[in-house]
């Protein structure tokens, strides 16, 4: 198996996939085990740069409690048969063959002990069993139907193939190579786009609430999010921009333009009733120093100054008074200047419209032996490794067949 690139391509494969990150990597294995010849091209310099790069570095690579219920897409049941014949279960597992370990974090998120690069190296060497050939920096250029199979004009020349994989990924993180390439592709066959936007993304604020907020970021505390039919309880993050953290990055997904994202700050607690009770065990303590016990100072100074409230000692307010702090200090109504894009984006929300995918191969209904696998698609899961076990799902349920 190759990585780099040789003058040549072989002049005909039975799988030709296009893009090799984590769907492009797990069909070439799969298809390669089955005694099909295969080949993985990819423009960029390097495979799987996105898997190197996830989870701070140590690649988030699946998630205990996947299901189809932690994906988005206009059919949200196109998404249950790969999953259910390629579990997180079947990923770990192949994990623990090759010896990798690995840790669980916080809601049932899966992390390296070591580096991403573990991931990587364990596809390429299921790569290398299976004699599943891979090429880096080698573009492809134009793709024409034949009457079985495709000719790919690619950037090292031309390859004739049976099947013809497209694993291009969506349009996030345009650093790590990222293009339009497979929407291009799917519309040339005839495929809807279902329109596409940043999904897992932190928010920006308008310049003048960046102003009353300066001295917050870094300041991080556990809040529920919600917008619309979503609804998440995980850390936020303030940053130099806006907001960013797991809650932040959840609810994105759920907030169009223009509108308002609620955010409680004391999750779990009723902070009206909880401040009547330190009133009645702490009379003479201060309203800072009480919700000092929730947030951190800096925090505490910050809400109240942006409420307009002044800090006394508890026993200077009255009941009704009291519970109403606690209720406006409890909840922040937020909209959102926008997002920070596709440039700091996890994922693409939107993509290949599954109506014409068949959900069991990922293989065109109008076009045989073409198929679309991974974030290309529209199928985007949660923050967690969720976009990984689709990936890797998808990839092998195409491999299977391709």
């Amino acid at each position: 198996m190759t990585e780099t690139s040789p003058s040549q391509l072989p002049e005909r494969v039975d799988v030709l996939i296009v893009g090799a990150g984590a769907a492009g990597l797990m069909c070439a294995a799969t298809a390669g085990q089955r005694g099909r010849s295969v080949l993985a091209l990819d423009h960029a310099n390097k495979v799987g740069k996105k898997i190197l790069m996830s989870g701070g570095g140590r690649c988030n690579f699946t998630n205990l409690y996947t299901s189809p219920e932690n994906f988005y897409g206009e059919n949200p049941h196109f998404c249950k048969s790969a999953l259910a014949r390629f579990t997180q279960w079947d990923f770990i597992a192949l994990v623990e063959k090759h010896g990798i370990p690995y840790h669980e974090k916080t809601l049932g998120q899966l992390f390296c002990d070591n580096k991403s690069k573990d991931i990587v190296d364990l596809l390429l060497a299921e790569c290398r069993a299976a004699k599943a050939q891979i090429r880096t920096r080698c573009s492809v250029e134009a793709i024409a139907p034949l009457e079985q199979g495709f000719l790919v004009d690619t950037s090292l020349g031309q390859v004739r193939c049976e099947s013809l994989v497209i694993a291009t990924g969506g349009l996030s993180i345009p650093t790590m190579g990222a293009t339009g390439l497979g929407y291009e592709i799917a519309r040339q066959f005839g495929l809807n786009i279902i329109p596409t936007r940043a999904a897992l993304v932190p928010f920006t604020q308008h310049r003048r609430q960046l102003e009353r907020q300066q001295e917050l970021p870094g300041s991080a505390l556990a809040v529920t999010a919600s917008c619309g039919e979503g609804s998440f309880h995980e850390q936020m993050l303030f940053t130099h921009r806006g907001l960013s953290g797991p809650a932040v990055l959840q609810i994105s997904s759920h907030w169009r333009e223009g509108q308002t994202v609620e955010f409680d700050l004391a999750p779990g607690r009723d902070l009206a009733g909880w401040l009547q009770q330190r009133r009645a065990q702490n009379p003479d303590s201060y309203l800072h120093s009480a919700l000092a016990e929730v947030w951190s100072k800096k925090l505490v100074q910050h809400f109240l100054q942006r409420q307009d409230i002044d800090s006394r000692p508890l026993k200077q307010y009255g009941e009704i008074e009291l519970a109403e702090i606690g209720r406006r200090l409890q909840t922040w109504q937020l909209v959102p200047a926008g997002t920070e894009g596709y440039r700091t984006a996890e994922v693409t929300l939107g993509g290949v419209a599954t109506d014409g995918i068949s959900s069991r191969t990922m293989e065109c209904k109008t076009q045989p032996g073409l198929y679309f696998i991974g974030e290309v698609l529209d199928v985007t899961g949660w923050l967690g490794g969720y976009n990984f076990q689709w990936a890797w799902a998808s990839g092998h349920a195409a491999g299977e067949v391709v």
